[in-house]
């Protein structure tokens, strides 16, 4: 997966780590692991699985005693979760919260911030500021804005740059006469940059559905499991509106990360491919699963991406057979959801696979455009997304 989420205790660590500051946090997986805690009177606990809403989701343990920890992480565990973090309890005027935000995109890398920091940032946006990171940038404003010094802010962005994160983000944080508390963080990663820092690895990554897997995604593992080919799925947002369906090598990356340049990054309902020339049967029952995802979805408008680059060796025509038949046992209810389907795929027999899947598609009244590699993967996937914007 191109962007990746790590754990609020790796992100903590890292930023706090780079500014300096002391960082007092552990990281459990499970009840038994509390014994390790202790130094403090009182703890927040929380699920720390890259699951967005957690206070209003009663996923936050607030004030809890030494005592009680490992009733705190057993109820939170009940819940289908099987990551945590232990933090001291440090109590804040809500009036003094504040956001900072770093992304990156084509175009750069933009520093956003706002006063009026918290759970409630979406409801003040007009109160964020936006700059773009350059030699231009004024930085004494943006000291001004946000409280922090300039050696802080230019630390933040070299971690930034040199972790190759695509996204960072701090809120709440305060600032007090001792410094800089930062009281939550977030940070989205480049996964193909993994092998090349030093900072974070692959344990450090998260997602909300790695305890409790959806059957769909069990399906899929048993897939992989028992076929020489290769098939992986993940369930982003169940009630996404932008779904995939992919075959492996760098196009799969390319497709995700230009739904995310887009601004449908939270749209995005999974990710997930299959690779090494699965026959029809097995191209049925995986594509199958990503249906069943999507006629699930509570999403409005969806629509389905059949993507990737032009195959080597995978017979286009073979797996497009196992799609077809998927559409065939589906297509009923994916057209009465208004669903539309868009399709771009090069490689051996293309001609045959292209044109029995646009044929399947307009029997379904599912058709949205099919495309060959002469029409490149950003152009079919900006018409297919064209509608959602």
């Amino acid at each position: 997966m191109p962007r990746r989420k790590l754990s609020e205790y790796r992100s903590k660590k890292l930023v706090n780590d780079i500014l300096g500051l002391k960082y007092e946090g552990w990281s459990v997986a499970s009840p038994e692991e509390t014994t390790k805690v202790g130094g403090y009177d009182s703890y927040v606990v929380k699920v720390d699985q890259a699951v967005k809403g957690r206070f209003k989701k009663g996923l936050v343990l607030l004030d809890v005693a030494q005592s009680d920890l490992r009733n705190a992480v057993t109820e939170l565990q009940n819940k289908g979760y099987s990551s945590f973090l232990i933090e001291p309890y440090v109590t804040h005027e809500q009036t003094e919260e504040r956001y900072l935000a770093m992304t990156h995109d084509r175009s750069g890398y933009h520093l956003l911030c706002s006063n009026k920091g918290g759970v409630n940032i979406e409801q003040n946006a007009k109160s964020i500021e936006k700059y773009f990171i350059s030699d231009d940038l004024d930085w004494e404003a943006v000291v001004e804005k946000t409280g922090i010094p300039h050696s802080s802010l230019q630390k933040l962005v070299q971690l930034f740059k040199d972790n190759f994160f695509v996204f960072l983000e701090i809120n709440p944080y305060v600032v007090t006469a001792k410094g800089m508390n930062i009281l939550d963080c977030a940070i989205e990663v480049d996964d193909a940059a993994m092998y090349f820092v030093d900072g974070w690895n692959e344990e450090d990554i998260r997602h909300p559905s790695m305890n409790a897997k959806r059957e769909e995604e069990e399906e899929v593992k048993r897939l992989d499991a028992n076929s020489p080919a290769s098939f992986n799925l993940s369930v982003l947002n169940p009630d996404g509106s932008v779904f995939l369906l992919l075959s492996g090598g760098g196009a799969s990356v390319v497709i995700a990360d230009e739904v995310h340049n887009l601004g449908l990054g939270k749209e995005l309902a999974n990710y997930g491919e299959y690779s090494g020339n699965p026959n029809t049967e097995e191209t049925f029952i995986y594509t199958s699963q990503v249906l069943k995802l999507m006629l699930a979805s509570k999403a409005k408008n969806k629509v389905l991406f059949v993507g990737g680059a032009v195959a080597n060796f995978t017979d286009i025509a073979n797996t497009f057979a196992g799609i077809i038949q998927a559409l065939d046992v589906y297509g009923n209810d994916l057209k009465k959801q208004g669903i539309k389907i868009y399709v771009r795929r090069g490689g051996p027999r293309q001609e045959i696979g292209l044109a029995k899947i646009e044929a399947a598609l307009k029997k379904h009244g599912l058709f949205g455009g099919v495309y060959n590699p002469k029409t490149s993967i950003p152009e079919a996937l900006h018409t297919a997304l064209k509608g959602l914007k």
